[in-house]
């Protein structure tokens, strides 16, 4: 089948917007994508009008993602209503842990949760649904970092402000560096008491159909010196793989990633 060029070099670009929220120039879109600066312009031009992609002013312009094309994404998301998918799992996974249970997504260089279960006696978690805390140093985000492709990673790691919120809080790129590459060797991430002193938390990636990561699950519990929080990992990374596979995630285990 012939595909249409004017169209692939659209949606190249529109990928490429967003995967660059604070903006990139026609200047840039034409060296990453190796495209004519005039052809370029005119795809962009168009997006802009009609509302897929912004534009901002200033020394140089430069294109964020728009409004409509976030709409778009919004419209796939219900209809494929994932979240129905998963809530029954974790709910039932939260009864059987004995353990509050989250699943959180990505939302720039922060984690955003978006569904929370309870066992019958849980304890007291200040994360709420619809609260946000930072990739670095929370068992979701690191889990959700761990499995970016690499230039999404890296924009986002670029622009993280590392802030101690206790003694063991992760406080430079390197040392996040290797522990993203101890999360994909094990397949779960931990905080370990890197956000509150008292808690401790295991998360793992949770897969779509196409291979992305599209969020995680993690397992918050009171720290407890005597509790194996590895054997907690194997456990919530078993469960994130059994919801990526209800999701329709046919691929590989994650140590080949």
């Amino acid at each position: 089948m012939k595909l249409n060029r004017t169209t692939q070099r659209t949606v190249e670009i529109l990928k490429l917007i967003s995967r660059n929220p604070e903006g990139i120039t026609l200047d840039e879109i034409c060296a990453r994508l190796d495209l004519p600066k005039t052809s370029a312009y005119d795809i962009v031009t168009t997006l802009v009008e009609m509302g897929m992609a912004n534009v901002k002013k200033g020394a140089k312009q430069t294109y964020t993602i728009g409004l409509a094309a976030y709409r778009i994404g919004i419209n796939y998301t219900n209809n494929l209503d994932f979240l129905g998918i998963i809530e029954p799992e974790l709910k039932a996974f939260s009864r059987s842990v004995g353990k509050t249970v989250f699943f959180g997504v990505q939302s720039d260089h922060d984690v955003v949760y978006i569904c929370k279960f309870e066992p019958e006696n849980p304890i007291i978690t200040t994360a709420t649904v619809g609260t946000k805390n930072p990739m670095y140093c929370t068992s979701l985000g690191k889990a959700i970092l761990a499995y970016m492709d690499e230039e999404t990673r890296g924009q986002i790691m670029g622009r993280i402000k590392f802030r101690q919120k206790t003694e063991n809080t992760i406080m430079s790129r390197e040392a996040l560096e290797a522990e993203l590459e101890k999360v994909r060797s094990q397949g779960y991430a931990l905080d370990a008491r890197e956000m509150e002193d008292h808690m401790e938390c295991a998360g793992a990636a949770v897969f779509g159909p196409d291979g992305s990561v599209m969020g995680a699950i993690s397992v918050s519990s009171l720290y407890k010196q005597e509790e194996d929080y590895d054997a907690l990992g194997q456990v919530v990374a078993k469960k994130a793989e059994e919801v990526s596979r209800l999701l329709g995630f046919l691929g590989k285990n994650r140590e080949s990633y």
